[in-house]
């Protein structure tokens, strides 16, 4: 009888203890998906702090979906799963970061689960590296970088800034007064267009009607494109559609307050689907100007990702690459953007690659903010603005769609040059990884 009390006691504690080990588990999951990381690198984490709880991989079984992760482990006898919701999606590569270093100091360091949970609860706790108003300090100069990337002048640049920056501050509000995001989105994005065209008025740049290609751009969900092809390369296929769905809302959002704006305040300026139209898509500026143009945009974004500052000028040197590279490409070589924007994103995916052993951060961490830059905005805007202005002339459907598909092209190119070499090195790296968490335990056992 007494033996038989023992044993109970004996499960009970280990019931206990491993539903506090799953509880830790999908709590560090719910950050990484709240932070926009991809699918494989939350299992691969995940799989990592199982490991170092001492879960066998071939019992733990993990589904995650887009707000919600669920956990299992089970044997031949027992069957034991939780649920995690996860409602707050952003995007903060900081995290994403630590949590990855803290997977592989709780094996090596062989933490305690309550030095593992303080840890994790410092990481989920910690502020942002920037304040509110820096980060849209950040977004309006990533958005002049996108202008003086178009071809805009210095006033432009300025302009686009100031645009960007009112309209980030005022997503913001709308996203704290509670309003869905996708029309915070459109809201935001009506209201910089409508100050961006008014700034054409002031005769002061030369380049007026840049600003309107570049004050909305901020919007763009980029992590969301790059991570939608990794998790459908991956055969994720459930959460990279889910990803695909959200990146589709997000821009057919900003389109509409984009559309709705033109239609409303510039659709009586006749001249300026032609001003969008004549935009020379040959660099008129030199290298340089490019590549500090692109460094802005680059470190603007990184601000609104959340990336370490240490890391701002290693993406600075990144976007630098990949700008310039893809313009020799399309220009010099002649191979056009679809190929130069892929090739400026592949190279610098390749670099990253064997940069991230310097800096200890995963590659999305340097290779996101370093290829956005390369977003074909112009392509963009003159598809929206084709589409406006059809009055059943031939010829006008087909100039919509076919700079609606380039552009399109562009931005799954750069997501592909982005994701490939990551994939194909994590493939290589994976067995390493694999003895790695092999050897730790054992040590320390």
């Amino acid at each position: 009888m007494l033996l038989t009390e023992k044993r109970n006691d004996v499960n009970n504690i280990e019931i206990i203890l491993l539903r506090r080990k799953l509880d830790l588990l999908l709590r560090t999951g719910k950050l990484l998906l709240e932070s926009a990381a991809d699918t494989n690198r939350i299992e691969q984490n995940m799989k990592r702090i199982a490991a170092y709880m001492g879960i066998p991989e071939e019992k733990l079984h993990l589904d995650i979906r887009w707000n919600i992760i669920m956990v299992n482990v089970s044997d031949e006898r027992h069957s034991f799963s939780k649920f995690q919701k996860c409602e707050n999606h952003g995007i903060n590569m900081t995290v994403i970061s630590q949590i990855s270093n803290l997977s592989w100091k709780a094996i090596e360091q062989n933490y305690s689960l309550d030095r593992y949970e303080e840890e994790l609860n410092t990481i989920a706790c910690h502020p942002r590296n920037y304040t509110p108003y820096i980060i849209a300090i950040g977004a309006g100069f990533a958005c002049g970088g996108f202008c003086k990337l178009f071809g805009g002048d210095w006033i432009a640049f300025l302009y686009a800034s100031i645009c960007a920056f009112i309209g980030f501050r005022l997503r913001t509000r709308c996203i704290e007064f509670g309003i869905n995001t996708y029309m915070s989105l459109a809201i935001t994005a009506f209201i910089s267009s409508c100050l961006a065209y008014a700034s054409s008025y002031s005769g002061l740049s030369s380049t007026p009607y840049h600003p309107l290609l570049a004050c909305t751009l901020f919007i763009i969900p980029g992590v969301s494109l790059i991570n939608f092809v990794d998790d459908m390369i991956d055969n994720h296929l459930v959460m990279g559609i889910t990803r695909a769905v959200n990146t589709i809302m997000i821009i057919g959002a900003m389109t509409f307050g984009i559309a709705f704006a033109m239609q409303i305040l510039i659709m009586d300026d006749i001249t300026i689907d032609h001003k969008f139209s004549d935009l020379s898509m040959t660099p008129h500026d030199s290298y340089y100007i490019y590549a500090i143009a692109a460094a802005i945009s680059a470190i603007g974004f990184s601000m609104i990702f959340n990336i370490q500052k240490k890391l701002l000028w290693v993406v600075a040197i990144g976007s630098i690459i990949a700008v310039c590279t893809r313009n020799f490409v399309n220009f010099e070589l002649g191979y056009g953007p679809i190929i130069g924007s892929f090739m400026g994103s592949f190279i610098v995916s390749l670099i990253a690659v064997k940069a991230v052993h310097w800096f200890h951060v995963p590659n999305h961490v340097l290779t996101i903010p370093s290829v956005i830059p390369m977003i074909p905005g112009v392509l963009m805007y003159r598809s929206i603005l084709a589409f406006i202005n059809l009055h059943g002339v031939v010829g006008e459907v087909t100039n919509a769609f076919y700079n609606g598909i380039n552009s399109a092209l562009i931005v799954l190119c750069i997501s592909l040059g982005v994701a490939v070499p990551n994939i194909f090195a994590r493939r290589y790296i994976a067995n390493d990884h694999q003895l790695r968490l092999q050897k730790e335990p054992r040590k320390h056992r």
